[in-house]
């Protein structure tokens, strides 16, 4: 795999947020043709001096430099279809960690910095709209007192812009500015009162004390052109720091946000710049690739002070954050839904375990062939594709591999150095050899031939998983049956493969013989429904394997019932540790780490 070594890298990889592409409208040479016109030329930008990024409380900065309001030179960058810097590449510094403390007592939350602190934060938000009976005098002296555990980002944040303050403003001002006084290292104001916040001030604001001024879009995420404004705005009332929280609506909008981010850092312009919500997930966790001042993180689930905020263990942890740079290279899981998947957690350990410069990440995708127009760059460099977007992914690829075409699903796409997209499918190997092992192991088989040869193997669903264990019965000599919820989509899957076809209603009386084989590739018992069964504990009577692609539970309904019934049972997990496997070898060139996977999947999932 060519991992480029340059900063130039990370403005390579910005995506094409601008162009609108509806499916299979991709016009590929046009696009090349465009590119090659905007890497011929060189931005004429004035060079400012470097924002230091370093905590204040561990480095003073100087006095604060003027805002630089944007050229024109950026609105016509962010028109076209990718962006690319000048030749010189600029200094970058490691974009910080940040835990909201929302407790609503000032002790709670002193000890929440402090454990954000224990977990490797690297500065604390004190929500100070989140204290019950907040009292500045009183309740700020204790949570600023030094020595401190972090440097503090001081908030009080107003229900107008998603807060939990009510008040006037005046009262939150001198809390603001008291914090100052008593050495924080960061204030956040928001934009709509910042002009009128910096006069009640006249003056006074520490040199040691940073201004945060923010906007938050709890609706959506505006065009390029009014994010563009919007940061120009902020720019304008003299703020050391951007802060710009959108929203996203499809995951295409945080191409925007990253479009913003690198041109700042290529203007040297310090900016805080995040999604919202689960589509937006991936702007927190790949903002130091484009050069984000922070992300937040929460100190576990449930203290979230913004949708869909990952916890600061996982962003160390899980996504390797602190080694994420401009030329990272980044995977993931495109699905709807994903935030079930533990893909994550054991591409991006694998990944580490072979010194890899890359992190996978999860994408909630609505449109496939729309985000991936417009994460097209080398940097977007493959993806794992799960339900509802495996049959689409053969359609989006410019090459598929035969196997995967005549399966008719992909769950591998590849991006190739020519950004050419090719499709594999690893399902109906990870799932077939993991049903015959599992056979093997419990019950007498001839070693020379598959187990499943001459058997009757039921498969419940017609997606793109069962399209996979249907092709993959059947080349190991399976007499296969489609079971479906929509009979018209059994029968379709059924005539490909030469198959009966029933309803799952029809499935419930279906036993023509013992010993069959049952294959559920629906989504059927996934958490949060693990109550759902797509076949009854009478029904099972009749097999003697079953096998559920369903891994979150580990144990699901269907299996336990089918267990209870005497029959063998296979856990999704295995098929999803073999399918693994294999898209790690086609994403790195390299062998899986078997072993390694393997204590991943069943020690950390």
């Amino acid at each position: 795999m060519n991992l480029l070594p340059t900063w130039n890298t990370a403005y390579s990889a910005i995506p094409t947020g601008t162009r609108h592409v509806t499916q299979g409208s991709t016009n590929r040479p046009a696009l090349e043709k465009q590119n090659k016109c905007i890497r011929s030329r060189r931005f004429q930008q004035t060079r400012y001096p470097r924002a230091e990024r370093t905590p204040p409380s561990h480095q003073p900065p100087g006095r604060r430099r003027p805002a630089h309001p944007l050229t024109t030179t950026m609105a016509a960058a962010m028109s076209v279809s990718a962006v690319v810097p000048p030749a010189a590449a600029v200094a970058r510094a490691r974009t910080l960690l940040c835990v909201p403390a929302t407790a609503r007592a000032p002790r709670e939350m002193a000890a929440e910095v402090a454990a954000a602190a224990a977990l490797g934060a690297d500065l604390a938000e004190l929500r100070l709209d989140r204290l019950a009976g907040f009292a500045p005098r009183r309740d700020l002296p204790a949570l600023l007192a030094k020595p401190r555990t972090l440097p503090a980002l001081v908030t009080y944040r107003p229900k107008w812009e998603g807060g939990e303050y009510e008040g006037e403003d005046e009262p939150r001002f001198e809390a603001l500015q008291l914090a100052m006084e008593l050495g924080a290292e960061y204030v956040d104001i928001e934009l709509k009162v910042a002009d009128k916040f910096i006069k009640f001030m006249s003056g006074k604001k520490p040199e040691t004390c940073k201004l945060i001024v923010s906007s938050h879009n709890y609706e959506n995420t505006p065009s390029a052109e009014e994010l563009e404004k919007l940061l120009a705005q902020i720019q304008a009332t003299g703020a050391d720091i951007v802060k710009i929280a959108t929203t996203a609506t499809e995951i295409v909008d945080v191409s925007r946000m990253f479009q913003i981010l690198v041109h700042c850092q290529e203007k040297q312009v310090p900016i805080i710049g995040l999604v919202m919500n689960d589509r937006g997930f991936i702007s927190r966790v790949l903002c130091p690739k484009f050069g984000g001042y922070l992300t937040f993180g929460s100190l576990e689930k449930g203290k979230e002070s913004a949708p869909a905020q990952p916890t600061v263990a996982d962003l160390i942890n899980v996504y390797n954050i602190r080694q994420i740079g401009p030329d990272t290279k980044v995977f993931g899981i495109i699905g709807k839904p994903v935030g079930h998947s533990k893909s994550p957690i054991l591409h991006n350990e694998a990944f580490r375990s072979v010194g890899l410069n890359a992190v996978y990440v999860p994408f909630l995708v609505d449109d496939l062939a729309k985000f991936l127009h417009t994460y097209s760059s080398p940097d977007f460099a493959g993806f794992s594709c799960t339900i509802p977007h495996k049959e689409d992914a053969v359609r989006c690829c410019d090459e598929v591999d035969p196997i995967a075409r005549d399966i008719g699903a992909v769950n591998t796409i590849i991006r190739k150095p020519n950004g050419n997209l090719v499709g594999y499918n690893t399902d109906y190997v990870g799932a077939i050899s993991a049903i015959e092992d599992g056979i093997r192991a419990t019950q007498s088989t001839r070693s020379t031939t598959s187990p499943l040869a001459g058997r009757l193997f039921v498969v419940i669903g017609a997606g793109g998983a069962g399209k996979a264990l249907a092709y993959g019965a059947k080349e190991k000599g399976a007499r296969v049956v489609i079971a479906n919820r929509t009979f018209a989509r059994a029968q379709e899957l059924g005539n490909l493969i030469g198959g009966p076809a029933l309803t799952l209603a029809e499935l419930e009386n279906y036993h023509p013989e013992e010993g069959m084989i049952l294959a559920n590739t629906t989504a059927i018992g996934m958490h949060p429904n693990t109550n759902d069964t797509p076949l009854s504990k009478q029904a099972l009577k009749s097999y003697a394997v079953v096998f559920d692609a369903v891994y979150t539970p580990k144990e699901t309904r269907l299996l336990r019932d089918a267990a209870e019934c005497g029959a063998t049972v296979v856990s999704g997990l295995e098929m999803f540790i073999r399918q693994a496997e294999g898209q790690f070898e086609h994403f790195t060139g390299m062998p899986a780490p078997d072993s390694l996977m393997r204590d991943i999947v069943l020690t950390k999932t």
